[in-house]
């Protein structure tokens, strides 16, 4: 009987040279930091200090030659996440911290691109974009503050918005009990 199973072969190392041409096809599908990009050659090296002086080097390599910019992804990132997705500052801080942008580049494009944006008109925007109504009891009001605050937007702003639409004054204050996971703190 034959079993089913994944063969197993030995794991054959980039060399310098075929790890730049791997590192070059990622940037070529999609933008990355240098510490997604670091993260995704360590499989493809030795997991030694050989290993990630090739890293290094193809590192050097792409930055020297522009392909690879954490500033240019930060501005980059920030733009289209305000622009397409109308996400807020503080979801787009976060997520270019998870993807190892250092903070000091994080600061500067979050400050470029929402500098002279209302917070406001933006947190509006996106609840249009995502079809979200105004909401008919304190059950729907928590449920589009929870996903207001997920995408990034302050507690300031979301309560501004609630009250333009009326929600009344013991909602809000029930709302200030709910945890963002939609449980209640009592």
């Amino acid at each position: 009987m034959m079993a089913f199973g994944r063969l197993t072969k030995a794991k054959a190392f980039l060399d310098e040279a075929a790890l730049y041409e791997y590192a070059l096809g990622s940037l070529g599908r999609r933008m990355r930091t240098v510490v997604e990009l670091e993260r995704l050659m360590r499989t493809r090296v030795e997991p030694d200090e050989y290993g990630a002086a090739k890293i290094a080097g193809v590192v050097a390599r792409l930055r020297e030659y522009g392909f690879l910019d954490d500033q240019a992804f930060a501005d980059n990132y920030a733009q289209l996440r305000q622009q397409n997705e109308k996400h807020g500052a503080r979801r787009v801080t976060q997520d270019l911290s998870m993807k190892g942008v250092p903070p000091a580049m994080i600061d500067e494009a979050v400050e470029a691109r929402y500098a002279e944006v209302s917070e406001e008109a933006l947190a509006r925007e996106h609840l249009e974009r995502k079809r979200i109504r105004k909401p008919e009891n304190e059950k729907e009001s928590a449920r589009v503050m929870r996903r207001l605050v997920t995408a990034g937007f302050s507690l300031g702003a979301i309560y501004k918005i609630q009250r333009q639409w009326d929600v009344p004054d013991e909602t809000l204050a029930a709302l200030e009990n709910v945890d963002l996971d939609g449980h209640s703190d009592e």
